[in-house]
């Protein structure tokens, strides 16, 4: 049992498996009180007035207390980050890296600009970790760019992956999860989905390009299509060949 944990964990493509890892020992670390969550927090703050800038990080890595809401989130976070790293991103490291980081930010900026808001501060005032936001953003990718894919919950009903976001939002409504930290997930795939997906289809124009010096921080293996041996190809046409 232990070496196939072992053999499936080394299988992880490098991102998902960094990002799993650091989640997990963080919230460990926090469970044990050898880490404190106030050190994590997001804190605008402390981030601008006492330059605490490993905060804009650490908020991302901290998944509350080790319960069921804990493994939940382990899972999709295991499962579509990492189909999305070996599907979506094949031999693209960087830009599934630069994927994250947009993603990281945008949902940053949104908490930040949402504490400055009337009548809704007090909302994003208690969002202080956005672990959860990130991980539904790359179930929101995923279902996204795989909407054909059928899917069951609990075995309760089947759908296709299109609504996937929407059954888990409905999910954490009925559990009593606070409904923003999906929502904002969501806004922050569709944001990521329209601006790399479709509005290059619209204009010819790719917004979301990953920068340079971040590609020069991964060196992506090519992907290698292997030809089948003992594959003859037939001669071309006589008339293409006297054309030739």
């Amino acid at each position: 049992m232990a070496q196939a944990v072992e053999e499936w964990y080394k299988q992880m493509p490098i991102i998902t498996r960094s990002y799993l890892t650091a989640a997990i020992v963080t919230t460990i670390g926090c469970s044990l009180e050898i880490i404190s969550p106030y050190n994590l927090y997001l804190n605008p703050n402390l981030v601008i007035k006492h330059y605490q800038f490993w905060r804009l990080v650490t908020n991302f890595l901290y998944f509350r207390n080790m319960d069921l809401d804990f493994l939940f989130h382990m899972f999709f976070l295991a499962r579509y980050c990492k189909l999305l790293e070996e599907n979506s991103f094949r031999g693209r490291t960087a830009d599934f890296f630069y994927m994250i980081l947009f993603g990281a930010t945008v949902l940053t900026g949104i908490v930040l600009i949402g504490g400055m808001i009337p009548y809704v501060s007090v909302s994003f005032a208690k969002i202080i970790f956005l672990s959860n936001s990130l991980t539904f953003m790359m179930v929101y990718v995923w279902s996204k760019q795989n909407p054909f894919i059928h899917m069951s919950f609990l075995g309760l009903f089947t759908f296709t992956a299109s609504y996937l976001p929407w059954v888990l939002l409905g999910f954490s409504v009925l559990v009593g999860a606070n409904a923003w930290v999906d929502l904002l997930g969501m806004i922050a795939g569709h944001a990521y989905y329209f601006l790399e997906d479709v509005y290059p289809r619209m204009t010819g124009r790719r917004p979301l390009k990953t920068p340079s010096f971040i590609r020069s921080l991964f060196a992506d293996d090519p992907v290698v299509v292997a030809r089948p041996a003992n594959v003859r190809f037939a001669p071309p046409p006589e008339e293409e060949a006297q054309q030739n």
